[in-house]
């Protein structure tokens, strides 16, 4: 560094020049990276950005309470409880509920929760930026910044084709997968034609959104045969999962995957894998369960499995009953809970990038390796950094409140704990237990979905534009290990 300042010491006209000394080197330095932009142009913008979306958030938890406290959207009165339960399950996509949706809900108040769904789906930060863009015609730059970190765009100059893009993608989506099921419930089951529309719009809107939300008391056991309304609703979840970069970029290079970049191709491997061998642990588990997969036919129990293996990741969709499932079959269940889906999109969980490289970063480091790779591509200390606060606070998440929880009830561990893993990886499946448990745990639930929607993506995104450069380096130390 010492070297480059001294060349750039002297002007065009060959006088010196005092050269600049290594502090204000490295903040000029530091300044040309997205994070020292950050911190140079927009003061405190991480910490705006990050209640920004806190608030928003929040804000549209209120708003769904008050709207489902309105007497025209329930059939019987509804307490605070069970509208803020209802609202932040339907913010933060999760689908756990204390009420039947389908009987408690009048239609106004399916509407209600179906807007809230949409609004989490997309992020209220995405629906606050697109409504700014209609209006203004024109972003500045701290709402470019605060969309970049949450949508993972490339650059700020982006944000608005992203943004638009989100909107096109989602409508697409939900719509080529309404039309679907509205065929197929108006065709084989008779409804009359507004109500299959309503049907197949609300059952769109939430697998897309992975919500898990659904109008029927029993979710999708009444279809557990049908592939005609399984099929599509599990294709909704999976794209939805995906994240929004990856679908944006496999609409550009669909038919070059060579030129995908790495977290596309980390994403549509540990997809497949994930969906594979959900479906092929689901069916070997299951497969004998009576009150399962047991009584269908062979075609049945195949389409059953691959609904079983694919909805923990992360939609709350069911078409056998879960709590009749073997202990063994829920903690795995559990594990493909907190895996999720794809960065950037409607799953939760801690996402398979991040299990993927903590993946790699064993297998390295069991053979040695000092470099962590995967598709020929070595991944950054940084990265590995991240995966890892990831991954082990989102243990501490889980572990602390299931002890509260297991502590202060009659419940079994194995009860609370695929409770708490799926209110935290906003999925929405449960063992029955979610309308029995005290206020107390509620809330507990309540908190636990708000930090699972927005805990993994601010803490990514924290975690991302935090990095600063040191002048200096410690010692090494290496103390035993294991």
């Amino acid at each position: 560094m010492s070297r480059a300042v001294e060349a750039r010491g002297a002007s065009q006209d060959g006088t010196a020049r005092a050269p600049r000394d290594v502090g204000t080197v490295a903040a000029h330095t530091a300044g040309a990276t997205p994070g020292g932009l950050l911190r140079r142009l927009v003061p405190g913008m991480r910490r705006r950005a990050g209640l920004l979306v806190v608030a928003g958030f929040a804000g549209a938890v209120v708003v769904g309470t008050l709207l489902l406290l309105v007497p025209a959207t329930a059939t019987r009165p509804t307490t605070v409880l069970e509208a803020l339960f209802t609202a932040t399950s339907a913010v933060c996509v999760t689908g756990l509920v204390v009420v039947d949706t389908a009987t408690h809900w009048t239609p106004l108040g399916q509407v209600v929760v179906l807007l809230l769904i949409q609004a989490g789906g997309l992020g209220i930060m995405t629906l606050a930026t697109l409504l700014g863009l209609v209006i203004q015609r024109r972003l500045g730059l701290g709402s470019r910044l605060v969309a970049a970190a949450s949508t993972r765009s490339v650059g700020t100059g982006e944000v608005r084709s992203v943004l638009l893009g989100v909107a096109r993608v989602t409508a697409v989506c939900e719509a080529v997968v309404a039309a679907l099921l509205t065929v197929r419930f108006a065709v084989a089951y008779d409804m009359p034609f507004g109500t299959a529309v309503w049907q197949g719009v609300f059952h769109a809107v939430s697998a897309f959104s992975n919500a898990g939300f659904g109008l029927y008391s029993d979710s999708l056991v009444p279809f557990v045969a049908d592939p005609w309304i399984c099929l599509p609703l599990v294709g909704a979840v999976v794209v939805g999962g995906l994240g929004f970069p990856v679908l944006f970029e496999l609409r550009r290079e669909h038919r070059r995957p060579r030129r995908w970049s790495i977290h596309t191709k980390i994403t549509m491997l540990m997809t497949a894998v994930l969906l594979l061998g959900g479906w092929l642990f689901m069916l070997a588990a299951e497969w004998s369960n009576p009150a399962t997969l047991g009584p269908l036919s062979t075609p049945g129990k195949l389409l059953a499995g691959f609904v079983a293996g694919a909805m923990p990741r992360t939609a709350g969709f069911n078409s056998v009953d879960v709590g009749a499932m073997d202990d063994g079959t829920l903690l795995g269940t559990g594990v493909l809970m907190f895996i999720g889906g794809g960065s950037a999109g409607t799953a939760g969980g801690i996402k398979v990038t991040t299990f993927a490289v903590l993946l790699v970063v064993i297998w390295s480091e069991l053979r040695g390796d000092p470099d962590a790779t995967i598709l020929d591509r070595r991944m950054t200390p940084a990265v590995q950094r991240q995966a890892l606060a990831v991954a082990l606070l989102s243990v501490a998440a889980v572990i602390i409140p299931t002890l509260v929880m297991t502590a202060t009830s009659d419940l079994s561990l194995d009860e609370v704990l695929f409770e708490v893993v799926s209110a935290l990886a906003t999925v929405g499946l449960s063992t029955g237990i979610t309308a029995e448990l005290a206020p107390a745990h509620q809330l507990l639930l309540v908190a636990l979905m708000f930090v699972g929607r927005l805990g993994p993506v601010s803490l990514g995104a924290a975690l991302a534009v935090r990095e600063r450069q040191r002048l200096f380096r410690l010692p090494e130390g290496a103390p035993l290990v294991g």
